[in-house]
């Protein structure tokens, strides 16, 4: 995935409201960015740590520009949720991922669960993926950013009732005989092994351990960032 110019780096002052971020650009003014995470962004959001963000040309658009990276652990962390999905479509059409090769048909934001009449029991799923002659998979993706240890990469970094509710959509579909994975992308390249951040959220982490007992997979995988584009990487061991 590139992006549509070379991103520009400046020094993080603040981020707040969740959704926002001052930003001093270097050799240039301070802006306000929209921040596209609703985590904590645990160790990410210390004033002076370098930042790198996107600019987006469309006219009218309030806040111009956009928190994409961020200088930490020696390395570049990606905290924008809104590009793993791109990432993992990206990576299924280009047969990339072992155990996702052969599908065709990549269908995205799919709704599942209960009627539209009662949308607060009903779940979106980020991908579909279809082929002929085998079941749907039906693939909900993360982006982690979380590094508490050396090399170990965590999900989530702050409570995620709305993850949990996706988790028990995943194991439902598994259920039903269909596909269902939950697909971790950590936006990071210094890390070789993942696991769920228990201590930090145990429902989610009870909700995944009940989607694995139903069948529901779980893959993760690093990614390689740069100020010019990312791509996905190479698969992460799972921890317990």
């Amino acid at each position: 995935m590139r992006f549509e110019s070379a991103l520009a780096r400046g020094m993080l002052l603040r981020r707040y409201k969740r959704f926002l971020a001052d930003v001093a650009l270097d050799g240039g003014p301070t802006v306000t960015a929209h921040c596209p995470n609703s985590g904590s962004m645990l160790g990410l959001t210390r004033p002076g740590l370098e930042v790198w963000l996107s600019r987006s040309r469309a006219p009218g658009r309030r806040l111009a520009y956009t928190l994409e990276m961020v200088g930490a652990d020696g390395g570049l962390v990606g905290v924008n949720t809104g590009r793993p999905n791109a990432l993992v479509a990206e990576a299924v059409a280009g047969g990339r991922i072992e155990g996702l090769r052969g599908y065709p048909s990549i269908r995205r934001e799919v709704f599942v669960g209960a009627e539209p009449r009662t949308p607060g029991r009903r779940s979106r799923i980020d991908l579909v993926l279809e082929s002929a002659g085998r079941p749907a998979c039906f693939v909900e993706v993360k982006n982690v950013h979380l590094r508490r240890e050396a090399d170990l990469a965590e999900f989530p970094d702050s409570v995620t009732a709305r993850g949990a509710k996706h988790m028990d959509a995943l194991a439902a579909l598994a259920a039903d005989g269909l596909r269902a994975v939950v697909f971790y992308v950590v936006q990071r390249q210094d890390c070789g092994r993942f696991r769920v951040a228990a201590d930090i959220d145990p429902a989610y982490a009870a909700a995944l351990g009940r989607a694995r007992a139903r069948g529901v997979e779980v893959l993760c995988y690093s990614c390689k960032l740069g100020h010019e584009s990312i791509e996905l990487d190479s698969p992460l061991a799972l921890e317990p």
